[in-house]
């Protein structure tokens, strides 16, 4: 089987197979719990032990050897690793659109607004960037590989999440549903630890639905593959998905979309930095968004 149709297979696997209502095991050990006399759900830190912290300069250790340094092309001229303030995007020149995409979602302190109007990015090579920042239309949403709200203490890096370089086409029903899901489970748990938090893209070869190439320059990614990791050593917990970019791809089917880190490694060739243990770790459903969680 070659590579493409065992991609297709698997994606195929993901929508087909049936969600999970259950919940994950171990929640009392993220910090949850329900009110036994309201019957609400609630996360909160213990104040006796201090959360773990994910180590930024540990996961630099940890980043493939094959990513660019900052600011550098590859030696094969593809990829541009981009930094921006609170968050990193490696941006594929030959797609002209992100590849991955990487950023620790720490406590929310801040309120800035989102933008409403997207930009090219001033620093990067044209060429290297979608030739356009309009809508995409055919039920397309200019979907956020980084959303803008897990970086709203600083107005520069809000303004940076609605470049071009961070936007790529993703269904209404994805952008908007799923994908929504793990941005929202993001913006509760930062605040009981931090997190470090690793996403990407899998084109794929359907170019029944590339709509964009004459008016921005890029393809329609098949589905897009993230990873939340929380804590380190033997309190390392991690959930990871691979998200189709398609209508199908709502809310309610976002336990669907569940994967091992070891299974992303194997169909993407990426090295993600977690513990071996925790590589082929899958809870049974997502993370439950805490009852009251701020997701302003």
């Amino acid at each position: 089987m070659n590579k493409n149709l065992a991609l297709l297979f698997f994606l195929w696997s993901l929508i087909s197979s049936p969600a999970s209502h259950a919940h994950p095991g171990g929640l009392n050990a993220e910090g949850c719990h329900t009110n036994k006399k309201t019957g609400e759900y609630h996360c909160h830190t213990s104040s006796k032990k201090a959360a773990p912290q994910v180590k930024e300069q540990d996961v630099h250790k940890e980043l493939p050897a094959s990513l660019p340094s900052a600011g550098h092309l590859l030696p094969d001229g593809k990829v541009l690793q981009l930094d921006y303030e609170g968050f990193t995007v490696w941006l594929d020149c030959t797609k002209r659109g992100p590849i991955k995409f990487r950023y620790t979602a720490q406590r929310d302190t801040g309120n800035f607004k989102r933008y409403q109007d997207f930009f090219i990015d001033p620093d990067a090579p044209a060429e290297c960037q979608q030739k356009s920042t309009k809508a995409y239309g055919h039920g397309y949403d200019r979907g956020h590989q980084v959303p803008a709200n897990h970086l709203d203490s600083s107005d520069k890096a809000i303004k940076q999440t609605n470049y071009m370089t961070n936007i790529l086409p993703q269904t209404s029903q994805m952008n908007r549903g799923a994908w929504e899901l793990t941005e929202e489970i993001i913006e509760c748990y930062r605040d009981i630890d931090e997190l470090l938090v690793i996403g990407g893209v899998i084109w794929g070869s359907n170019p029944n639905d590339d709509y964009f190439l004459d008016s921005h320059g890029v393809e329609t990614p098949d589905a897009f593959w993230k990873v939340i990791i929380r804590g380190t050593g033997q309190n390392e917990r991690v959930i990871a998905w691979i998200v189709p970019n398609n209508t199908e791809a709502t809310r309610k089917n976002l336990d669907r979309y569940l994967v091992t880190v070891d299974e992303i490694e194997r169909l993407t060739g990426e090295k993600i930095p977690v513990a071996d243990y925790a590589k082929h770790d899958k809870p049974s459903a997502s993370w439950l968004v805490p009852h009251g969680c701020n997701k302003g």
